[in-house]
């Protein structure tokens, strides 16, 4: 199994929720070892581009889940965290801010 962080959106999240799947796009981060810097560098590079995803201010998300191929669509099932501004963040927010964790169970009250 590999560990992906997926960068998306709120509204991303709400048809993962209705649908149970979501594609991968854009590709996800996988993390370049199995130390916690490297698994940190994975979140915040899916950080970056879940900024660039945003129309205006909004939250950043990252999916964090663990799958036996990155390509194929993301299952509800998959996910083992979700990463998350705990408000929507103004443009040119410090794009190193650190994201809050969320469990699984908690996807629904997030959106």
């Amino acid at each position: 199994m590999t560990r992906i962080y997926l960068p998306t959106t709120i509204e991303r999240v709400r048809g993962l929720l209705e649908s149970r799947t979501i594609a991968p796009d854009p590709e996800p981060f996988e993390a370049d070892g199995d130390d916690e810097g490297a698994e940190y560098a994975a979140l915040m590079s899916a950080a970056d581009v879940s900024t660039s995803l945003l129309d205006g201010p909004g939250r950043r998300v990252v999916l964090v889940a663990e799958v036996s191929d990155a390509s194929a669509p993301l299952a509800l099932s998959d996910l083992v965290a979700v990463h998350a501004d705990v408000a929507d963040r103004p443009e040119g927010a410090d794009p190193d801010e650190d994201l809050a964790w969320f469990g699984v169970q908690e996807i629904d009250s997030l959106v």
